[in-house]
């Protein structure tokens, strides 16, 4: 599937090419960044996207600032999309992540057809919770140890859910 880039307010959404992945490793490893994403997260060379993941690089004013990737859920009783963004420390806190999820969420719900899209932050990242639920995100549930974290602990998740309507 050729995927297109989409615009937001502010930042493009592209396909992530070869020469995005050093400048993605630069963003992963940023502390701020790597807290939540550890080195291997989407757009490493460790660890390239699965076949049923599209990652898309976010750009503002022609720099790449971070990621956002998508997943499909096709089987038809259970279709939805989930997503995963990560952004530059310097672009955090400025509304380029809502943007760029709005323009994504725009994109799975109208021309993917999906009807509801999941996101599933650390239930400690209190920064990345309040601007999924500034796009519309609402908590459904705690995920208990969830995922490791890059201390090598289990933390617990936040699954979070927007409707097509919602958005």
């Amino acid at each position: 599937m050729d995927h297109p880039t989409l615009r937001g307010q502010r930042v493009v959404l592209r396909p992530v090419a070869d020469v995005d992945r050093a400048r993605l490793r630069e963003i992963l490893a940023e502390p701020e960044v790597a807290r939540w994403w550890g080195l291997g997260g989407a757009g490493s060379a460790e660890s390239e996207p699965d076949d049923d993941e599209v990652q898309l690089a976010i750009e503002l004013d022609g720099g790449v600032v971070g990621a956002i990737q998508y997943a499909e859920e096709d089987d038809p009783d259970y279709r939805h999309a989930s997503i995963d963004i990560f952004l530059a420390t310097r672009a955090q806190g400025q509304g380029i992540g809502p943007d760029a999820i709005r323009a994504l969420a725009r994109y799975l719900f109208e021309v993917r057809a999906h009807h509801r899209l999941t996101i599933d932050p650390a239930a400690s990242n209190a920064r990345a919770i309040a601007a999924y639920a500034r796009v519309g995100f609402k908590p459904v549930g705690r995920m208990r140890e969830y995922e490791r974290g890059s201390d090598g602990t289990w933390h617990d998740g936040l699954l979070m859910e927007l409707l097509r309507d919602e958005l």
